[in-house]
């Protein structure tokens, strides 16, 4: 048996004196605790703006040079990764290949908690070695604590495979920082419920793997403008937003922007491309490709001035 905890000292572990009578506290007060207490994690978030930026750079290279973004986790922390996985594809028409997680316990446990699947360092290790993970890939590691053991089993591995290895955590101390290429690690403070990380934890985690992805798909050419022009039309709600986008690009009312994705087979780029140069959808593609996929090159025109326009006119 151990003579301490290993756990004891953590911030995430800490008691909260913001929230000693909570459990008799008024609801509406309650609530303004948990802003109060919420406030705090847009600084902290703030304050590691630089490392953020260069995990950025670090994603962006790996997606030019065709590798993968492998997010690993447990609990709260691993279920984050799961949304940013699965969230690229229909948001930025990515390859599900290109972005991916791995929940500790499996897909099973993403919706029900498998308490101590957390504690397997070794299956850690085994969950990145079925991927086969290579010096184009990045692998972010998700843990509030910053000593998960899965988590950990699975960057040592990440490391010996060559993998470039960021970790996102809530414990600034972590020792981690001599082993990956780059912690990120908002310091938070204590929850106002002790050691329940999926609150101020949580946030500061999503904010910080929606920064990751995002920018990094933006520096991809995933957008034009801020307008989501790589969108993967799988519903109706995603075709009106193709046929709307496609408006404000290109001035087309809705029913011929219609007209012109069914011709370009729903790729939003292409419609644009083959709109504003008179281009075949081969064509268009062809440039596009030359172009590394940006509209804004493709086609050499900045949306900025429109979208203003736009906005001005309402």
């Amino acid at each position: 048996m151990p003579t301490h905890s290993k756990w004891q000292s953590l911030p995430t572990e800490q008691i909260n004196p913001a929230s000693l009578a909570i459990d008799k506290t008024p609801v509406r007060d309650i609530i303004d605790m948990v802003v109060n207490e919420d406030r705090k994690v847009i600084a902290a978030v703030q304050k590691e703006r630089e490392k953020i930026a260069h995990g950025i750079e670090i994603i962006t290279q790996a997606l030019r040079k065709g590798g993968r973004i492998i997010f690993i986790g447990a609990g709260t922390s691993g279920r984050l990764g799961v949304v940013e996985a699965a969230e690229m594809p229909p948001t930025f028409g990515t390859d599900p290949r290109i972005v991916q997680a791995i929940m500790a316990g499996g897909q099973a446990a993403v919706f029900q908690a498998k308490e101590g699947v957390e504690d397997n360092y070794e299956e850690g290790g085994r969950s990145i070695g079925r991927l086969r993970l290579t010096s184009r890939d990045v692998l972010v590691g998700v843990s509030a604590s910053g000593i998960t053991p899965f988590v950990r089993g699975a960057l040592t591995r990440g490391r010996k495979a060559g993998a470039k290895i960021i970790f996102v955590t809530c414990w600034p101390g972590s020792e981690l920082q001599n082993f990956v290429d780059l912690i990120i690690a908002p310091a938070v403070g204590p929850e106002i419920i002790a050691g329940s990380t999926r609150l101020k934890a949580g946030t500061a985690t999503k904010m910080v793997l929606n920064m990751l992805t995002t920018v990094a798909m933006i520096k991809w050419g995933k957008t034009y403008g801020n307008l989501m022009v790589d969108v993967k039309t799988g519903s109706e709600k995603l075709k009106d937003r193709a046929r709307r986008i496609l408006g404000v690009v290109t001035d087309l009312d809705y029913e011929a922007a219609d007209a012109l994705l069914k011709r370009a087979n729903w790729n939003v780029k292409a419609a644009i491309v083959m709109q504003k140069t008179g281009l075949s959808l081969p064509q268009a593609m062809k440039r596009l490709r030359a172009a590394d996929n940006s509209v804004r090159e493709a086609i050499g025109e900045d949306i900025e001035p429109r979208l203003r326009e736009l906005l001005e006119a309402r």
